[in-house]
């Protein structure tokens, strides 16, 4: 679906797409054990986030270069433009590199190569989002951020992923602490496999101001009718939800019951490559087993804009938004 939107949560590194795995595997010297493409997509089937979070760091030896990231954003933005996204805000796990040593500068330049040109290539304008993966420690996350400095010119806001369960976001108060003094936004993946209670924690402890996922917060009415009142964004990703069993089958996503209350809900694509589809092929999903006419799908696109981090360019957003409004369906 080519409606005009914006993807506010897409980990780069779920991007990878089979072909280009094979691709720098061969150029880097890397042996996957898989005998082609086809018996790695195979693989794409998954009882919950941590047997995907097995496979999605696995993949990642592939990626060495800087060649390597600014390929691997290239061809998302290529899918991603493709599909009606004007403005991505992305995602990447920088402790998931440099364990395996590769700099964190190696990273943040690859994808800056490939984000830098992509209006101009791809016609979507785009901001990084670093992320601390919150089964590592606390410590880890500070270090992290410390690393990055030289680097923060390319970045725009902070994020905390990875296995959610026995990782409260309270954990990482102090690094949201020394990136909230640096000068940089902040979500948090929360309430997809962890309670409602953490989507407190973030707002509350950490100061998001946009929750990732959030999908549980419908079992605590109290703080969805906050959620509603402060008009805090939810990057909700149906798609995802289905293939690590956050819900058993599209059809019991709770987004329309999500929207209906008025939550500022936005749809998202996640980790693509592993999950069956980009950010149009999420909307067409939610369209077609949700029952989601065209005028919800146009408030789910003029959401994405009003959650994005343009507050720096209102100009841009207004166009952006023009372009929702005036978008005719097939």
């Amino acid at each position: 679906m080519h409606l005009p939107k914006a993807e506010l949560h897409l980990h780069i590194e779920g991007t990878l797409e089979p072909e280009l795995a094979f691709a720098l595997a061969g150029r880097n010297g890397v042996d996957l054990p898989y005998a082609d493409t086809e018996e790695l997509r195979t693989a794409y089937l998954f009882d919950g986030l941590q047997s995907f979070l097995d496979l999605y760091y696995a993949l990642m030896a592939v990626l060495r270069t800087e060649d390597d990231f600014a390929e691997l954003a290239d061809a998302y933005l290529a899918r991603a433009a493709a599909q009606g996204v004007r403005h991505a805000e992305i995602f990447f796990d920088p402790q998931a590199h440099t364990d395996r040593g590769v700099p964190i500068g190696t990273v943040v330049e690859g994808l800056g190569r490939a984000l830098g040109r992509s209006e101009e290539t791809h016609g979507i304008s785009t901001q990084l989002i670093m992320c601390f993966l919150r089964d590592r420690s606390a410590e880890s996350a500070l270090e992290t951020l410390e690393a990055a400095k030289p680097y923060l010119h390319r970045i725009s806001a902070v994020g905390l992923d990875s296995a959610e369960a026995g990782h409260p976001p309270a954990k990482f108060r102090e690094v949201y602490a020394a990136a909230t003094a640096l000068g940089l936004r902040k979500v948090a993946h929360a309430g997809e496999e962890g309670p409602p209670e953490y989507i407190r924690e973030a707002l509350d402890v950490l100061g998001v101001e946009r929750v990732d996922h959030g999908l549980r917060c419908m079992e605590d009415p109290e703080l969805v009718d906050r959620l509603v009142s402060e008009r805090i964004p939810l990057t909700l990703c149906p798609l995802s939800n289905v293939r690590l069993r956050a819900v058993d089958t599209l059809e019991d996503h709770p987004l329309p019951a999500m929207m209906a209350a008025g939550l500022l809900c936005t749809v998202n694509s996640d980790d693509p490559a592993y999950f069956g589809g980009y950010a149009g092929d999420n909307f067409q999903a939610v369209h077609e087993a949700l029952g989601l006419d065209r005028e919800q799908l146009r408030t789910l696109a003029r959401n994405s804009f009003e959650a994005a981090f343009l507050d720096h360019d209102e100009e841009r957003r207004a166009r952006y938004l023009s372009e929702v409004e005036t978008y005719a369906f097939d």
